[in-house]
């Protein structure tokens, strides 16, 4: 049974998109259907302007389409991707999941399997609040989070995180760990998961 995959991010350099490449990488690979969605930006033109890197980013992906409820009632299962921002995540996303109210009033994301990954600038920086608190939201639909846990060696590979992929980020941009399988085995994981619930929702 095809399994229907979102991968929704915010990215303002770049970190998270690639995030979600591989993660839809790594669903196609399992003949999951996918889309790569973004949230709609907040910030002015004028801060995107005066960040070189940000800018360069934000026009190489104008083609790459906004997330809309639409799209989450068509996926069986979601994966999120955002930085972090002093400990939680960026304002772009959380703004995009205060206008799922009607389809979480309508019961649509029930049952949706869901999973997150995230970036920050060093290791200590909040990823792992950050997947919480992305997590917390998920409950509240009555969602089915299928975190990575320890369940693959990828996972330690790319620094042991179970709750989702986190990468560190150094100030040219780059990343500091390996992470491109762990997020392709966490892409499968949570599209084998949600082909269970599919299944025994028959």
């Amino acid at each position: 049974m095809s399994v229907k995959l979102a991968v929704i991010y915010y990215s303002s350099t770049g970190t998270n998109y690639q995030l979600a490449k591989w993660a839809q990488e790594g669903a196609e690979e399992l003949g999951a259907e996918v889309r790569v969605l973004k949230v709609p930006e907040l910030a002015p033109q004028s801060a995107i302007d005066s960040n070189p890197a940000w800018k360069t980013h934000a026009e190489a992906t104008k083609a790459v389409p906004e997330v809309t409820p639409a799209d989450l009632e068509w996926a069986d299962a979601y994966i999120f991707s955002v930085p972090t921002r002093f400990g939680n995540m960026a304002a772009q996303m959380r703004q995009f999941l205060d206008t799922t109210g009607g389809l979480w009033f309508e019961g649509k994301l029930a049952n949706k399997v869901v999973s997150a990954m995230t970036s920050a600038q060093n290791s200590h920086g909040g990823q792992e609040i950050t997947i919480l608190s992305l997590y917390t939201n998920m409950y509240h639909w009555g969602a089915i989070v299928a975190a990575p846990g320890y369940t693959d060696p990828s996972i330690f590979a790319s620094g042991g995180n179970p709750y989702g992929t986190s990468v560190s980020v150094d100030q040219e941009g780059n990343m500091v760990e390996d992470v491109k399988e762990a997020v392709k085995y966490q892409a499968k994981r949570t599209v084998t998961v949600a082909g269970w619930v599919k299944d025994g929702n028959k």
